[in-house]
């Protein structure tokens, strides 16, 4: 059984056995995260790192693939990893169950990975994740805002500095600028976002199903397509 022939007589067995070798770091298992996983995974990424401290939530079935019924309390990236090998049982994966930042980041040796994924919400990580990676010389491709927004066709991917529209890039260039950190490749939205709302008195972003999972597709293709090239 070859559950990767369909993708072989697309791209060739030889390009395949190249994406097959590499080895990607996720951050985020979240809306964006989980899709990211889903695509690679499937794309035949066997190598794959995961980082997520979070569980699954109720509120969390609308838009994440891992997210059921019967997932719910469970550690994200222990439902990510079994979820995994039920694709491709000979996946490696290592998991860890952290909160990402600069006070644990040498727990992850960023100089291992072809790819780094920055799929989480927190600005202070995600920069931190973006330094790391730019010290180890290892490609990354950061996700923007993706909540409060209906139009997955307004999506793009390119370098951070020419963003625009996006309040979470417009931080997140700001920041980058004062590192000297340039050459950083994003996916963002030019779509202008909705009003924030109210949720027990905390301020809550919306999200559907059809945007986060397209995000997560697109920087899975991203990926996979630097890799073949």
């Amino acid at each position: 059984m070859d559950i990767f022939q369909r993708e072989k007589l697309l791209i060739g067995s030889e390009k395949f056995n190249n994406i097959s070798n590499k080895r990607v770091i996720v951050f985020g298992c979240g809306g964006v995260g989980s899709y990211v996983i889903e695509g690679l995974v499937r794309a035949g990424i066997k190598n794959i790192d995961i980082v997520d401290k979070d569980i699954v939530d109720e509120t969390n079935i609308n838009r994440q693939i891992i997210a059921t019924v019967d997932t719910i309390g469970k550690y994200k990236v222990e439902v990510e990893k079994e979820r995994i090998l039920s694709i491709n049982p000979k996946a490696n994966i290592n998991t860890f169950k952290i909160t990402f930042g600069e006070t644990n980041s040498n727990l992850i040796d960023f100089s291992k990975y072809n790819y780094v994924v920055d799929a989480i919400d927190d600005i202070k990580a995600k920069i931190e994740i973006i330094k790391r990676a730019k010290e180890a010389n290892v490609n990354i491709i950061s996700s923007m805002g993706t909540g409060n927004k209906l139009n997955p066709f307004e999506f793009k991917i390119c370098d951070i500095s020419k963003t625009s529209v996006c309040p979470l890039a417009k931080v997140i260039r700001k920041e980058l600028r004062s590192l000297n950190i340039k050459d950083v490749k994003v996916l963002y939205s030019t779509e202008n976002p909705l009003p924030p709302s109210k949720v027990d008195g905390k301020i809550v972003q919306g999200s559907i199903s059809f945007v986060p999972s397209v995000a997560g597709l697109m920087i899975a293709s991203e990926v996979i397509n630097d890799f073949i090239k």
